[in-house]
Formats: C-alpha cells, structure tokens, sequence
C-alpha cells in the first residue's frame, strides 16, 4: 500500500464496514488467520433481561468488551424511556475493558459517563438494573485507578436479584 491509498475493508452485503478479523478476549482484532474468542452476533436480539443475563456471564467470565457488544445491541432496540440506561451499561463494561487493556485514561472517561448515564434511573431501576450500585461501583473503581484492582472486582453486579 502506498501513502494516500486506503485499506480494503470487509464490508457486508449492503456495503456497510465489518470488521471480521477475529479478536482477543478483551475485543483486540488479532491477525487474520488465527483463533479468536467468538464473538456476539451484530443481529442478535434479545429480551431485556436475557441480555443483562448474557452480559453478567461475560462479566464474569473476564469479556467485558463481550458484554458490551451484547449491552450496546440491547440499547439499540430498546424505547426512547431506557435508552439512556442501555447506553450507560454498555459504556460500563467498555470502560472495564480499557481499564483491563491497560488504558487508565479510556477507563475514567467511560467509567465516568456510565455512572452518570445509569444513576437517574436510580428511582425506577427498570429490569431490576442494580443501579445504586453500580453507580456507586463505577465512582469507587475510578477513584482507584492507578491501583492494582483484583479481576474478581471487574464484573459488577447488574441486577439487584440473583440472576
């Protein structure tokens, strides 16, 4: 490639960019030709609380950026009245994932939108979203970052009850 010339991009069928490198378990695409962790599919829908339910496993199993995906398409499906709080929980564990990958600066700035995305649903908590604590989870591990923060203290809980 020569300065100027853009890169071939995977594209689907209607001509939209995909990125269909496969990717690391925090999200970073690897080289073509090796083995990726699988992905979320882009047009996987589910209901609200099997999405919380899909997202707190990947939490727990160290793939924040996993969650995300599947937190971010719950987002784009939701209503206007919880889109915000979608919104916030996906930028939440993409604020995990950088703090994971190493990036402190990526982690306080999405930590940070998140707590303040998530915390007006404080009142209503829709699908039982442990939004008290989480917000208060989200302040405390920015308040520490720079610190070593054990792996078991990355998967915050997103429900209130036992999922």
């Amino acid at each position: 490639m020569t300065a100027g010339t853009p890169v071939p991009r995977d594209r689907d069928e209607s001509g939209r960019a995909r990125n269909n490198r496969p990717r690391d378990g925090l999200g970073r695409p690897l080289p073509r030709g090796l083995t990726g962790v699988p992905t979320t599919p882009e047009d996987l829908i589910l209901p609200p609380d099997e999405s919380l339910r899909e997202a707190q496993r990947l939490l727990d199993a160290g793939r924040p950026f996993h969650a995300h995906e599947v937190l971010e398409t719950a987002w784009k499906a939701c209503d206007d009245d919880n889109r915000e709080l979608w919104k916030g929980l996906a930028q939440l564990a993409v604020g995990i994932t950088h703090l994971r990958r190493g990036n402190t600066v990526g982690a306080v700035r999405l930590l940070t939108r998140a707590a303040d995305r998530i915390e007006p649903y404080a009142g209503t908590a829709p699908h039982d979203v442990a939004v008290t604590d989480l917000t208060a989870w989200a302040r405390t591990l920015i308040a520490h970052i720079g610190e070593p923060v054990p792996e078991s203290e990355l998967a915050p809980r997103l429900q209130r009850t036992a999922i």
